[in-house]
């Protein structure tokens, strides 16, 4: 894979408040840059929600309202976020989820497409029983050792799914094969399915 062909990627993930549908409580944006995370240059932003965090999402991800009682609303940090995703190509892991959470806080947000690590994940590696993060980072083991803060949070989560698109990357040899396996039917940048000539 060349990894300097590719366009400009983000790989995103958010964390909500446990509501239905979900306030935002954190985001992370980590560049892709020559194969590798970029941390010098990623985004993430901690967002207090209109409505509390509940205990259950508090025990997944470790964000508590008193810790986030002093920070800004999503209406103070929607148009940065915004201009940080801009409309480079984003991925995450299950991105049905982020992208579907992310759209509804940023109606006027089109990313040039999405790619799936849980998708690219069982067509690389349809051997595996699970495709869960934790289970691809225990088959794939890539090197966390710079990941930020810990599982379930933002950043790390971001930085894990970045480490494991680069890894199944390279059983690829071009990028559109790589968004071929990757993109799920109906997001933005899937492959137009190819259309019947007829007999004409």
């Amino acid at each position: 894979m060349n990894f300097s062909s590719w366009p400009s990627l983000l790989v995103v993930d958010v964390e909500g408040n446990g509501t239905t549908p979900p306030d935002l409580v954190e985001v992370a944006a980590l560049p892709i840059r020559e194969g590798r995370p970029d941390k010098s240059t990623a985004g993430a932003w901690l967002t207090r929600p209109n409505r509390p965090i509940t205990s259950f999402a508090t025990k997944v991800h470790g964000l508590t309202n008193d810790m986030l009682a002093g920070k800004p609303t999503w209406e103070e940090i929607a148009n940065q976020v915004h201009d940080f995703l801009g409309t480079s190509w984003i991925c995450a892991h299950n991105a049905h989820v982020d992208y579907r959470v992310l759209k509804a806080h940023l109606p006027k947000w089109e990313p040039a497409g999405v790619l799936d690590t849980l998708r690219l994940a069982k067509a690389t590696l349809p051997e595996l029983t699970g495709y869960s993060l934790d289970a691809l980072i225990g088959h794939v083991q890539p090197d966390l050792s710079e990941a930020p803060a810990q599982r379930h949070r933002a950043t790390f989560d971001a930085f894990a799914t970045a480490q494991l698109l680069i890894a199944m990357a390279r059983h690829y040899n071009a990028w559109d094969q790589l968004v071929a396996a990757a993109v799920p039917p109906g997001l933005p940048g899937a492959p137009e399915p190819e259309k019947d000539p007829g007999l004409w």
